[in-house]
């Protein structure tokens, strides 16, 4: 719990970042993090913007000054990853990113040569990895989530291909994007820094469209062309890292590979895997009991311990059966990633379907919404005009919709998520 040592205006942008659907749990932690990315100042403006994407008038306002003076501070913002722009219809419009995946990330996408993020990488593991509540409370209130993992390719048999679409596979989204870049990732940058690194590639971390555009634009990352990004995936793959992609259907955002050491989200879904962090594919591995020698390799790579070894056990008189040593799968833990398929020598691994649908959200607008309605932000996201008095009580009025009893509030969130939320997706296509 965060003690009162905050300045003023890094709690108002803590209250900002906490209407968005992912916050950030207040620490003394969290409030030295910020300290050291945003400047008084700059949390105070960024605090008192939309929480919707928004054009450079609505700063203005926000911020009683001139466009012109708005605009320079917007890019200011944006060149320190404080905001990002983007364009829309022809038009520039900006938005301030969550914490993850988000500013946090953007920080550490670059490496300057003096070593200067070394006591900013260690705030970020405190808090990120040994603090905890960050992590938990970013997955623990809802179903949607905002990634998903994407089936290791070479695993896929002839037959597997039919069942799989393009969204699902990490070489049609490099191929089918208008735009491409790759960087410095985020969690191996962090390990680095603390001398825990794994020897996995540093600059893996993929982006498209426009997150690529922006990154680009901002020397956050360089770019990358489709036969290179195919090129860096048969790479991860060599690594044993899993693609971790944005959680949609149409144009995803970025593919992180990801190890089971350094990742933070491969380390969540270790330790809060109840909760299940990250949205699965649509395969499970099968063992072979009969070619499997539980030599442990399968195991071994696993990135969130889903693959178990089973001991070998003597028969008896009474009809319990010898049984030798195999692997065996924890089906509530697997990813559906398929790297274990790799590393196993004699063929002893398989992928079936799971009986369970996976579901993607169509776009980030789509899986944004969700998000907030099964965490109970939907209100700030549809009457985001906090400065008016009639919004902040049509707000109060849906917050108390989205406090009903279980079963009320299912029933007023189906009622969103039909005819509702498609008018607000159509409204804020490009959350």
């Amino acid at each position: 719990m965060a003690h009162h040592s905050a300045k003023p205006a890094y709690e108002e942008l803590t209250r900002r970042m906490n209407r968005f659907p992912t916050g950030a749990t207040p620490s003394d932690l969290l409030y030295e993090i910020l300290a050291r990315i945003f400047t008084e100042e700059e949390a105070r403006l960024v605090a008192q913007l939309p929480l919707a994407p928004f054009k450079v008038a609505a700063a203005a306002r926000a911020w009683k000054v001139s466009p012109a003076e708005a605009e320079r501070t917007l890019d200011r913002l944006a060149a320190k990853g404080l905001v990002v722009d983007t364009g829309l219809n022809g038009q520039r419009v900006y938005f301030m990113p969550p914490p993850m995946a988000g500013f946090f990330e953007l920080t550490l996408m670059r490496v300057p040569p003096d070593g200067s993020q070394k006591a900013l990488a260690e705030l970020f593991y405190r808090y990120v990895n040994v603090e905890g509540d960050f992590m938990r409370e970013l997955y623990e209130p809802g179903g949607t989530q905002l990634g998903r993992t994407l089936v290791h390719e070479p695993a896929l048999a002839a037959d597997d291909a039919l069942h799989v679409l393009d969204y699902e596979l990490a070489s049609a989204i490099i191929e089918e994007a208008d735009q491409r870049a790759v960087g410095v990732c985020f969690c191996r940058h962090k390990m680095h820094h603390l001398e825990k690194a794994c020897d996995a590639p540093l600059e893996l971390c993929m982006a498209f469209d426009t997150a690529a555009d922006y990154l680009l634009r901002n020397d956050l990352a360089r770019p990358l062309d489709a036969r290179e990004g195919i090129e860096l995936l048969q790479e991860a793959y060599e690594h044993d890292l899993v693609q971790y992609a944005e959680n949609v259907r149409v144009r995803p955002n970025f593919i992180c590979n990801c190890c089971s050491c350094c990742c933070d989200t491969m380390t969540a879904a270790r330790r809060f895997a109840i909760l299940r962090p990250v949205h699965t594919t649509r395969f499970l591995p099968v063992v072979d009991e009969q070619r499997c020698n539980g030599c442990g390799a399968c195991s071994a790579v696993c990135p969130v311990d889903a693959m178990l070894l089973l001991s070998a056990s003597p028969g008896n008189g009474n009809g319990l059966q010898a049984r030798r040593a195999s692997a065996a799968v924890d089906e509530e833990r697997c990813l559906g990633c398929a790297v274990c398929t790799r590393a196993c020598a004699r063929g002893a691994l398989s992928l079936t379907l799971r009986e369970e649908r996976v579901i993607t959200p169509l776009d980030s607008a789509h899986r944004t919404v969700l998000m907030a309605i099964e965490r109970g932000k939907l209100q700030n996201l549809v009457f985001a005009e906090h400065a008016r008095a009639g919004h902040r009580a049509l707000a109060a009025i849906l917050g108390v919709v989205l406090k009903l009893p279980p079963v009320k509030q299912v029933m007023a969130s189906e009622q969103m998520k039909s005819h509702y939320l498609e008018a607000l997706i159509e409204r804020r296509r490009y959350w």
